[in-house]
C-alpha cells in the first residue's frame, strides 16, 4: 500500500537514494555519464538534511512510502520567479517503482498542497529531451508554456523548458 507523508530529517538518506537513482536512470543519455556516475547519495543526503531541517525553509517535501520504504519524493512551494505562483521543484521516483502510480500520487499531493496554500497557478521545469517526464506531466494537465532556461552548474549544463498548470479553486491571490 502506498502512503504519502511530510518528510522528516530522518528521511534525508532515503530521499537522496531515490534522487540519485532516478537521475542515473531517467537522465541516462541526456546528461554526461561521468556526471551521473559521480552523483553521491552521501552528498545529496547532507543537502536534503539541511533543506528539511531548515527552520525558515519554504520548501515542502512529501515522501511516498510503500511497505515502509521511501520510493519517491516531491518538493514544492512558492515560485522562485514569482512568489504569487507555486512551483514544483522536484518530483522523483525510484526506478524500481516507476509506472506504479507513485509519481501520480506525489504530483496530486503537491498540487493539492499548493492549491490549499492559495496558489492559483504552478510551474515546473523539465530537462530538454526528457520524453518520459513530458508525457507524464502532459497526462496530468501540465502544458509547455514556451519558457526555456539553461541552468549551469560547475560540472553540467541543464537546458530546460517550463510547464504550467492552473490549480484553480481559490478566489483570493496569495
Amino acid at each position: 500500500m502506498l502512503s504519502l507523508r511530510r518528510a522528516t530529517v530522518d528521511d534525508a538518506e532515503a530521499i537522496a537514494d531515490v534522487h540519485v537513482h532516478s537521475w542515473r536512470s531517467g537522465y541516462h543519455g541526456l546528461l554526461p555519464q561521468t556526471f551521473l556516475d559521480g552523483l553521491s547519495v552521501e552528498q545529496r543526503a547532507r543537502r536534503w538534511h539541511e533543506i528539511i531541517g531548515a527552520e525558515d525553509s519554504s520548501t515542502v517535501q512529501l515522501v511516498a512510502e510503500r511497505d515502509g520504504d521511501i520510493v519517491g519524493f516531491t518538493a514544492f512551494g512558492a515560485s522562485r520567479e514569482d512568489a504569487a505562483d507555486g512551483e514544483l521543484w522536484a518530483l522523483y521516483v525510484h526506478p524500481d517503482a516507476w509506472s506504479a502510480g507513485v509519481g501520480s500520487a506525489l504530483l496530486t499531493g503537491a498540487e493539492q498542497c499548493l492549491a490549499d496554500d492559495g496558489f492559483r497557478d504552478a510551474y515546473l521545469w523539465v530537462l530538454d529531451g526528457n520524453d518520459r517526464a513530458n508525457r507524464f506531466y502532459r497526462r496530468h494537465g501540465w502544458r509547455a508554456d514556451g519558457r526555456t532556461r539553461v541552468e549551469r552548474r560547475p560540472d553540467v549544463t541543464l537546458p530546460e523548458h517550463r510547464r504550467h498548470k492552473p490549480l484553480g479553486g481559490h478566489d483570493s491571490p496569495r
